[in-house]
């Protein structure tokens, strides 16, 4: 199973710099790697609406009524990065995110449900996806910490087509 040093340190490797035990290190591979990873994991996660981190929930509705335009405003889920759709029975329904809220047109009695995109656990992410971020991460180091424009280069091509490759994956 991997953990964030694991994926951090295979984009570590890939550029030659040295490897980390943690985020909190005094060193500079640390330092980029925290400061790195979780913005370019979540970047993935929302270039695509991966199964494996896809989620659907009944969302609670908020009883402070919108200003304009819309009926009703309910929350969105404390692990939620992007909203697909949400829906009340089978019917999909329009809505638009203000911050922390969906506005829409659901009456207060209605059970209203959320298909999300949120970051799974490192242990719950497919090894084709894992490939995908290290490749983005290393592009990244490459330019960082190695100061390799070249080497950036070649590793942002290949994150390109590890995606292309783990969005074919994941939609079968």
């Amino acid at each position: 199973m991997a953990s964030k040093f694991d994926i951090a340190n295979q984009g570590l490797v890939l550029v030659g710099a040295n490897t980390i035990t943690s985020f909190s290190e005094n060193t500079t591979e640390s330092k980029v790697a925290n400061q790195l990873y979780d913005t370019v994991k979540n970047n993935l996660l929302t270039r695509c609406r991966w199964r494996f981190a896809s989620k659907q929930v009944q969302i609670s509705y908020d009883s402070t009524a919108p200003l304009a335009r819309w009926e009703s405003k309910h929350s969105v889920p404390f692990d939620a990065l992007i909203i697909h759709t949400l829906s009340v029975g089978d019917n999909i329904i329009q809505y638009d995110r203000y911050g922390d809220y969906v506005f829409n047109d659901a009456n207060s009695t209605d059970t209203v449900i959320a298909d999300y995109t949120f970051s799974p656990a490192e242990t719950e992410l497919p090894d084709y996806f894992i490939q995908c971020l290290v490749f983005e991460l290393a592009s990244l180091f490459a330019g960082a910490i190695a100061r390799n424009d070249t080497l950036s280069e070649l590793y942002n091509k290949r994150a390109a087509t590890q995606l292309a490759l783990a969005k074919n994956i994941d939609s079968q």
